[in-house]
């Protein structure tokens, strides 16, 4: 119904978005790589977006890529998984990694991700697998990456700066997800 949104950054408030379109709000709740790299407040911005009807409620969710809501699409169509699990595994590992995961069959990954189980994982690469196109699955170094930039975003978001955000970057063991990424950065920054 709703396949894309541009306009204005009314509001930032992770994960949700408001979207000002021509004086019209609307709110999207975002995967955290996409939030972290939405321009700042007042600037223009396209988001894909993906809307889920519910019994009580209408809710759109947005993406900077098609990828990401490729991927979005593919994991609500899992038994089980709802868009805030859909959200929460797309925050917590890039569409690359989510999709090399899948092709090597790596459980432990999803694991890390808050809110998959061992079992939950374990669904997801047998439902997943041959479903996500080569494009998903890039190469390690890709996701690798991505995976460097997003954290470096985040923290230069969360005021540190760029030589501070690189020396904490080297501390990281090789193939770190995101979100486990910052909060490792962080700590090592606090130190």
């Amino acid at each position: 119904m709703i396949g894309r949104l541009a306009g204005t950054i009314a509001a930032k408030n992770p994960p949700q978005v408001l979207l000002d379109v021509q004086g019209v709000g609307y709110e999207l709740d975002v995967p955290m790589s996409t939030f972290y790299h939405l321009p700042a407040l007042g600037e223009p911005v396209v988001l894909l977006t993906q809307l889920v009807v519910r019994e009580d409620a209408h809710l759109l969710y947005g993406f900077l890529s098609a990828g990401e809501r490729a991927a979005f699409r593919e994991l609500l169509r899992i038994s089980g998984v709802g868009p805030r699990t859909a959200l929460s595994i797309l925050s917590g590992l890039s569409v690359a990694e989510l999709g090399q995961a899948v092709t090597m069959q790596d459980g432990a990954r999803l694991v890390k991700v808050p809110g998959i189980g061992k079992k939950t994982a374990e669904r997801l690469l047998l439902e997943l697998k041959g479903r996500l196109g080569p494009e998903l699955a890039a190469p390690a170094r890709a996701a690798a990456d991505d995976a460097a930039a997003d954290i470096t975003q985040a923290l230069q978001a969360l005021g540190y700066n760029e030589r501070e955000a690189q020396s904490a970057l080297k501390a990281l063991p090789a193939g770190v997800g995101v979100s486990e990424g910052i909060k490792l950065a962080l700590r090592a920054l606090t130190r």
